[in-house]
């Protein structure tokens, strides 16, 4: 009796390390939404034992590693043409690192922003990560010294994953640039991000929130609101990924909220239409996800998934 009994308990496990991220596995925790100022966030959570065995790897994140220097980026060449779409990652470390479409890198021979998840294994070999420019008027003859920026806005993201086309990329950041008011010469998207007008307001928002999340290690992804509107959301196969990704995700959120945001007044019932598509099944997930966000997978298990903004 005591063996069948856990041979049915590992069937169980197993059977949830099968599902995928969806309601069967989640739910959104519309009693626990945060709202400072012109953003409100509402935490998706594991559904019971939903959160045991959905096997995520070992892993940090990309802003773990390069902090504590198991990680290092350099330019792949100094020809631009060749190398501008490619960057060299050596993980050193005795984890896995996690790389987010959307994470900004600054430096190098130009800023850079990550096109696709990608999962980077411990390796003594050189790996490379796809990238796109955000900065169209720099290609230095000198390599600046490459540092971690966080996820790029929602906005910014959105037209990365619909379209992977450097012109567009271009183009959002410009009329970001534009409608905020910002100088910069060689309309790097960075600019506006580290205009000191904004700091203090960042700043605000950011502890806010870190405060809300640093007593609560039971989540797994958000959905960000501003206004009428959902900017987007991130939900991962593991609290342990979804917190190294936290604070860089904040960032991105919290700066289209200052800049394009405004005071939520959205209703749960159009957040649950949003959400609907992406979390009922995997296949409504696939479907919808194809144009309007993104599905990682890692050895045939879901990973992360992104739903852009409405």
């Amino acid at each position: 009796m005591r063996t069948v009994l856990i041979s049915l308990c590992f069937l169980f496990l197993y059977k949830i390390a099968s599902a995928q991220l969806t309601y069967q596995t989640l739910y959104v925790d519309y009693d626990s939404t945060w709202t400072y100022k012109n953003l409100k966030i509402i935490p998706v959570r594991p559904k019971g034992f939903g959160g045991l065995g959905r096997v995520t790897p070992d892993v940090v994140s990309l802003s773990q590693a390069l902090a504590n220097g198991t990680a290092v980026i350099s330019e792949r060449g100094s020809a631009a043409t060749e190398n501008v779409h490619w960057l060299r990652i050596n993980n050193n470390g005795t984890k896995s690192v996690f790389v987010g479409s959307g994470e900004i890198i600054l430096g190098g021979r130009q800023d850079r922003m990550v096109t696709k998840d990608t999962i980077l294994a411990p390796s003594s070999k050189d790996q490379y990560i796809p990238v796109m420019c955000v900065e169209e008027g720099r290609w230095s003859e000198k390599e600046k010294k490459f540092q971690y920026n966080n996820y790029a806005d929602p906005a910014l993201r959105k037209v990365l994953g619909q379209s992977i086309n450097q012109v567009l990329v271009w183009k959002e950041v410009f009329s970001q640039l534009e409608r905020s008011g910002t100088k910069a010469p060689s309309l790097a998207y960075l600019a506006h991000r580290n205009d000191k007008k904004y700091t203090p307001e960042q700043d605000a928002y950011l502890r806010y929130f870190k405060e809300k999340f640093k007593n609560d290690s039971s989540i797994t992804g958000f959905v960000c609101m501003s206004g009428d509107k959902v900017l987007g959301c991130d939900i991962y196969s593991g609290n342990n990924l979804f917190y190294g990704e936290l604070q860089p995700l904040l960032h991105g959120f919290i700066e289209e909220a200052i800049t394009f945001g405004s005071t939520p007044v959205i209703k749960d019932e159009k957040v649950k239409e949003y959400l609907n598509p992406i979390l009922t099944t995997e296949t409504s997930q696939e479907t919808y996800l194809k144009k309007n966000g993104k599905v990682y997978k890692y050895k045939e298990k879901v990973v992360h998934i992104t739903g852009y903004a409405q």
